[in-house]
């Protein structure tokens, strides 16, 4: 079905009241508070669940805003779905803010086109909190939206849009978004028209997370990584993160679970060490986000791990690999609490990166034995052995290799994603820590 005609199918609009979340993490909804409900708007035409459709984790404040934020400024983020539904709530951050966030209009709609910040004709929804049409987000804090009757495709682009009247300071954003999105001077939130929104940006602002009420999915697999799962080196508004090749192999390929996925990658991240001052991009360390951005993640069944080599090899070095091994033991266990599936990824070749040592490649390689072993996780995509050279397997092999010698291509990315049994994504057993 081409985009066009995906984009075209939004229903009327009728806003739903929902539970609002106030907190630095959220928490996942009870379902029956949480859904769709009767009375003036329609019921859902069949049973559901919320479950998370795309995601983004906050790692900083956005280091060049101007110091006031966006006073008078309408932000549109564009954002990919993985999975569709019949319903939608967004979720928006104050988390790295100086001030509270204030935003007076806030709006959902469909991309006309991809990467376009033209809206569907009829699919422009405003957004309310509580039933509020305004908010104020305390620094630190994130809220979410009530819902919006709205036929949300999967693999379509959104227009979540919010305006700001006045300066809230610091700007919670997502850098390496490897998507345009764009800022109008003004109040344009709720404008369909594509044409004031003449300035451009990499980064996602504010926005961390769209949920969809839904009967295409029973929950999401989460993927806490670095740069690698960031998809930092993937092309520019073609969604060719390993991710978003796996969220097509799940919504195409027969027999496949029926799961969304959500990409919770921030570039530079660590397991052991959260960034460091001058370096604050890089996020709090997978250890310390792991209850924001995965175990509070809606509808969240499986996790997938892909963390370590940064710890490898950023100053300071991590050169024990014991210390890896059990930082990403712990990550494993706390899913479990939470009752997650967790798949584990084997750390990727370096060699010929300018940071590369043998030193640093002997301990990637007695991570990479610790994991094989199992005993640290549920099960293990190898991801080293997806994208090594065999002919020199310390390095990517050439057609996977983005040119800087640690991040995949493209085709690398796609590797990856056909890496993963996904028969390993519905295993009951868990790993014997």
């Amino acid at each position: 079905m081409g985009y066009a005609l995906l984009a075209g199918l939004a229903a009327v609009a009728i806003l739903v009241s929902t539970a609002i979340f106030v907190g630095a993490g959220g928490r996942r909804p009870a379902p029956d508070a949480s859904a769709p409900r009767g009375g003036e708007s329609a019921a859902p035409a069949s049973a559901g669940t919320w479950v998370g459709t795309w995601s983004a984790s906050p790692a900083s404040a956005e280091p060049n805003a101007p110091a006031e934020g966006y006073p008078n400024a309408s932000l549109r983020n564009v954002v990919h779905t993985s999975v569709g539904g019949t319903a939608a709530r967004v979720q928006f951050s104050n988390l790295f803010g100086t001030r509270p966030l204030t935003i007076t209009r806030a709006t959902l709609a469909l991309a006309a086109e991809p990467s376009s910040p033209t809206a569907t004709a009829g699919s422009m929804r405003r957004l309310t909190f509580g039933t509020h049409h305004e908010v104020t987000i305390p620094v630190g804090a994130t809220v979410t939206s009530d819902a919006v009757r709205l036929n949300v495709p999967a693999a379509a682009d959104l227009l979540v849009t919010l305006y700001t009247p006045t300066g809230s300071g610091a700007v919670t954003h997502h850098p390496h978004a490897r998507q345009t999105s764009y800022l109008a001077r003004g109040d344009h939130a709720a404008d369909t028209s594509g044409i004031p929104y003449t300035e451009q940006t990499t980064h996602w602002r504010y926005v961390t997370a769209v949920d969809v009420w839904t009967n295409e999915t029973e929950g999401a697999v989460v993927v806490i990584g670095d740069s690698i799962t960031d998809g930092i080196t993937s092309s520019p508004g073609a969604n060719h993160r390993w991710t978003d090749f796996l969220a097509d192999r799940l919504r195409t390929e027969r027999g496949a679970p029926r799961y969304s996925v959500l990409n919770q990658g921030i570039s530079g991240n660590r397991v052991l060490l959260d960034a460091s001052p001058t370096d604050l991009k890089n996020g709090p360390s997978g250890l310390n986000r792991l209850e924001r951005d995965v175990l509070s993640r809606t509808g969240a069944e499986v996790l997938v791990v892909q963390l370590g080599i940064n710890d490898i090899l950023k100053t300071p070095h991590q050169t024990d690999p014991q210390k890896i091994v059990d930082g990403l033991e712990t990550i494993t266990q706390r899913a479990h609490q939470r009752g997650l599936r967790v798949i584990g990824a084997t750390l990727t070749p370096f060699g010929g990166h300018r940071k590369h040592t043998p030193r640093l490649e002997a301990v990637r390689q007695q991570v990479n034995e610790h994991i094989r072993r199992g005993g640290v996780f549920d099960a293990v995509v190898d991801f080293d052995a997806a994208l090594r050279d065999p002919a020199a397997p310390q390095q990517l092999r050439p057609a996977y290799d983005s040119g800087d010698h640690l991040h995949p291509s493209d085709s690398g990315f796609r590797a990856m994603a056909q890496a993963l049994d996904l028969k390993m994504l519905k295993g009951a057993s868990p790993a014997v820590l």
